[in-house]
């Protein structure tokens, strides 16, 4: 039976490991509220966007934009992006589970992969998958810029017919309790189903090529972009509950100690009593 001490020292080193949890979830809150302003921000441009390009695309003749062109699709590049840390429950293994159960659907005679963020790096080159680039630390301070530097990197390289499809693998925010792994196609831009009979088309200024070198990339950057928003905030909302679980399973844990450790220091105390109504007897009876 372990000693009233050993058990009080481990409740104390429990209680502050709670303390620590309990920091770590309102700091995981205060950013959640951040990054979800951020993608309620973004999200309507990248609706719309998405729906006028994609409708375009369904429209407009493919040899006029190479980012239109569809091909064989023998060598598949797959950006996935999950998070720099860990201590955010399954957030990590359900994304790099989705992008993996994608490429064995698809089984391409080629697979290359970018990774966004240490973890699903790390996954990666334990597993020997060749890496086109990889991009770690930029949730601390994202911007604009960088994604699209990610985004460019992929068009000149499905423009230049190195890859054949380029698709991404994201954790998509719900709410607060709910994350969805999701991989959408990014490149060839995807083209929306047409209604039966809807003939109407869009008319360009000044033509359709300038307008489509315009829109295209852009629509691109938009879309990583706002994969790597959402991903950011669906790490928070998971670090958040995972924290609040760690907290619970803490006080549970030390309610239960306290309760063993009173336990025994009753019996202690029991033992005590009874040598020593023990050794009155013994001395009662050798008088």
């Amino acid at each position: 039976m372990a000693k009233t001490h050993d058990l009080k020292r481990r409740i104390r080193s429990i209680r502050n490991t709670m303390q620590v949890t309990k920091a770590m979830k309102m700091v995981s809150a205060a950013r959640l509220r951040r990054a979800q302003d951020r993608i309620l921000a973004a999200r309507p441009a990248a609706v719309a966007t998405n729906k006028i390009l994609t409708s375009l695309a369904a429209r407009a003749n493919p040899e006029l934009h190479p980012l239109l062109v569809e091909r064989p699709v023998k060598r598949i590049e797959l950006i996935v992006v999950a998070s720099d840390r860990g201590l955010c429950g399954s957030f990590n293994a359900n994304v790099i589970k989705a992008g993996a159960a994608f490429l064995q659907a698809q089984r391409p005679e080629s697979v290359s992969v970018m990774t966004i963020g240490r973890r699903v790096r790390d996954y990666v080159r334990r597993r020997k998958i060749r890496i086109t680039a990889e991009w770690i630390d930029i949730f601390r301070n994202l911007d604009f810029g960088t994604v699209q530097t990610i985004a460019l990197d992929v068009i000149g390289r499905y423009v230049a017919e190195e890859i054949d499809a380029v698709h991404i693998a994201y954790n998509e925010f719900k709410n607060v309790v709910s994350q969805r792994p999701v991989v959408e196609q990014v490149l060839p831009i995807p083209r929306a189903e047409l209604a039966g009979g809807e003939a109407e088309d869009y008319i360009y200024e000044p033509d359709p090529e300038a307008v489509l070198d315009g829109l295209l990339p852009r629509y691109v950057e938009t879309q990583v972009f706002q994969a790597v928003l959402e991903n950011k905030a669906s790490e928070y909302s998971a670090k958040m509950i995972a924290m609040q679980n760690a907290t619970n399973a803490a006080g549970d844990l030390i309610t239960s100690l306290t309760l063993y450790a009173n336990k025994v220091r009753q019996a202690g105390i029991t033992t005590e009593l009874m040598d020593i109504v023990s050794g009155a007897e013994a001395v009662s009876a050798s008088n």
